[in-house]
């Protein structure tokens, strides 16, 4: 799995207990599924569908720095199916994993457009066949 984002943990990132928000945390990762999948798709419109049980496993304090890996488990037709896991850079423990997200790429009107990938793409995969025609 790949961590493509790290995040600070502030003091509006806390809950009443002093740890990190679980609210904040899934906002991030839905973030970071979006961004991932707009970039994978090549599409701006792309929208989250639905996210698996989430496995809270341990907790982030103010200062602690949450890494976010996302990982491709399969591609749709129109979808994209990721599997996230969040971690504290700090102490490498798991804080939470989600098995299942998907992601749904979609047309201008807003309908679900197939989007013809079937394996990961890297920028320089892309730029490698740009220089190719």
């Amino acid at each position: 799995m790949r961590f493509h984002t790290r995040k600070w943990v502030k003091p509006e990132d806390l809950n009443a207990n002093q740890t990190l928000f679980g609210g904040r945390l899934l906002s991030w990762i839905d973030e970071e599924a979006a961004l991932y999948s707009i970039i994978q798709l090549e599409n701006k419109k792309v929208v989250t569908k639905y996210m698996s049980e989430i496995n809270f496993m341990s907790t982030a304090h103010q200062g602690d720095i949450v890494e976010i890996g996302i990982e491709v488990i399969k591609f749709g037709k129109s979808s994209l199916v990721l599997k996230c896991e969040a971690r504290n850079k700090m102490n490498r423990e798991t804080i939470l994993t989600v098995d299942n997200i998907i992601m749904v790429n979609l047309d201008s009107e807003g309908k679900p457009l197939p989007h013809g990938k079937t394996k990961i793409e890297y920028v320089k995969d892309r730029l490698a066949d740009e220089e190719d025609d």
